[in-house]
């Protein structure tokens, strides 16, 4: 449902960009660079029929586009839950185990420089525990 809202939205933003473009403006703006004085909307409907079409094509796009976005913005919000860091239990991340050295292909693995120590799990400290009530 959400990938069909939004490929609706986009086609409303397109055909909104194109009837915006395609209104004759009062001070020669971007609609009079594309054809001179009037616009390619005017040539093929007609002066006024294309400014009443043009005009409920940009409003009635417009009000969809602001209602799909918002229910595009709800369905997002709904999905996550909030989480807070401190409903997560506070433990140690566990130590990587160190893998054994492999023998040689001649015989017994000799140690270069030095003699290896493995490494030991550190202990946990217990959770301190929570004071007794007074009585």
């Amino acid at each position: 449902m959400y990938t069909f809202l939004f490929i609706i939205l986009v086609l409303i933003s397109l055909v909104l960009v194109a009837a915006i473009l395609l209104q004759s403006g009062k001070g020669g703006g971007m609609a009079a660079n594309f054809g001179g004085a009037t616009s390619s909307a005017d040539a093929v409907i007609g002066t006024r029929a294309a400014g009443n079409l043009l005009t409920r094509v940009s409003w009635w796009g417009g009000g969809a586009f602001l209602f799909i976005a918002f229910v595009l913005g709800l369905m997002t919000t709904r999905q996550r839950a909030p989480k807070s860091v401190l409903d997560n239990a506070f433990s140690a991340p566990a130590p990587a185990a160190a893998p054994a050295a492999a023998p040689a292909a001649g015989g017994a693995a000799k140690p270069s420089g030095g003699t290896a120590v493995p490494l030991q799990p550190v202990p946990s400290t217990p959770a301190p525990a929570a004071p007794a009530p007074k009585k």
